[in-house]
């Protein structure tokens, strides 16, 4: 099963190593690696460049953003699953790939995640927060809940039927993908106990107060979207 990881990036010359690294080091042997720049100036396209044998496809120019950039990598994804690390984020384990493999051929499932380590953006040995998946219940939306998204692999067909990230939305577009995709289209889903990835703290929707409550308008919002009233 080919496996496509998207990394969307932008002046992350001092991570991007560690995300490519993490990408490099999986032992499932069919990955498509795919970077997308938002045209960085701190030479962040120099050091993506070393590791070009490794990279299926890099683009690097100007963009409307990250949900932007997350479209043009899906646009270019050939795998039959879609993954994202983005700049700064790693692949938790070197077996992380191909147990999400294994998981989408026992069944059906058009989604499988696992928990995610948010780390300190500044040393990543030291763990935050652990967010873990848990079993999946589509009514957990209701409660607020959400599959962690940096730790969620879908089926690229599940974007062919369903869309893309609406970019309409600033900082909560990834919840509307998830809960378009989960909650209003009901695909299978299956929760696997496993940390995915390793996510650094201080990205866009965490940066500070105000885009937090920016975050949680916009989680409303897409209810709104998607033909539903948000608790």
């Amino acid at each position: 099963m080919k496996v496509t990881v998207i990394t969307v990036c932008w002046n992350a010359a001092a991570h991007i190593d560690e995300t490519i690294r993490s990408v490099v080091m999986q032992d499932h042997a069919d990955i498509e690696h795919i970077v997308i720049d938002g045209g960085s100036t701190d030479g962040t396209q120099q050091r993506v460049q070393r590791y070009s044998e490794c990279i299926a496809q890099f683009v690097s120019e100007k963009d409307d953003g990250v949900y932007d950039a997350m479209n043009k990598g899906l646009r270019l994804a050939t795998g039959e699953v879609v993954a994202f690390v983005n700049a700064g984020d790693m692949i938790a384990t070197r077996d992380t790939v191909s147990r999400m493999v294994k998981a989408f051929s026992q069944g059906d499932p058009d989604a499988i995640y696992g928990d995610v380590l948010m780390v300190d953006p500044d040393d990543i040995r030291k763990v935050k927060r652990f967010w873990k998946g848990g079993t999946y219940n589509r009514d957990n939306f209701r409660k607020g809940w959400m599959p962690p998204h940096p730790g969620t692999y879908f089926r690229k067909s599940a974007y062919d039927r369903f869309g893309l990230f609406n970019t309409d939305l600033e900082v909560g577009a990834d919840y509307e993908l998830m809960f378009r995709m989960l909650y209003r289209h009901r695909l299978p889903a299956r929760y696997l106990p496993h940390v995915a990835v390793r996510f650094r703290l201080g990205g866009m929707s965490n940066a500070s107060v105000s885009h937090v409550l920016k975050a949680n308008v916009e989680v409303r919002r897409s209810w709104q979207l998607n033909g539903f009233q948000a608790p």
